[in-house]
């Protein structure tokens, strides 16, 4: 395989001007904002019939490599099923975030209107991690965690 690493993690949402909002809160920042219809052969590629989307790339300011989410609000078609309704589900479950001051972006996240599904935890000292997380949700009830002291793999 030639992977070099990722491009973007997708995100679906409801209502794209709120998510991209509650997002930059996160410090997510609008980088590209795409048309509304694409070609056909985009749309065959991702399996898709023409549609018609809400979109824009969104970048986490200042990483390196960038970290970007591709969030998309379905025009058409369009379904108004919420997300998955707990973590054990087949697929991806939930995108965790580094954080360096845990306390503080809980405090603006909850500013924001965001869900937690308890308080911080802190991983069992036997794990060998001295990571403490929390476990939030998106507008949508797209759920994302915040990790502090949370590196286990080193490059």
């Amino acid at each position: 395989m030639a992977i070099t690493g990722m491009v973007h993690v997708n995100i679906n949402c409801s209502d794209y001007e709120r998510s991209r909002a509650f997002y930059a809160v996160l410090g997510f920042k609008e980088v590209w904002r795409v048309p509304e219809r694409n070609t056909p052969e985009v749309a065959a590629a991702v399996g898709m019939p023409p549609y018609r989307v809400r979109w824009g790339l969104l970048a986490l300011e200042g990483t390196r490599p960038p970290l970007v989410i591709d969030l998309l609000e379905w025009l058409e078609p369009r379904d108004e099923q919420p997300p998955y309704p707990h973590l054990y589900h087949y697929g991806i479950a939930r995108i965790a975030l580094a954080t360096s001051d845990l306390d503080a972006d809980m405090s603006k996240l909850e500013a924001a209107g965001a869900e937690f599904l308890s308080a911080p935890a802190r991983m069992p000292a036997e794990s060998g991690s001295q990571a403490r997380f929390v476990c939030f949700k998106d507008p949508d009830g797209t759920v994302l965690e915040l990790v502090e002291n949370g590196v286990l793999i080193r490059t």
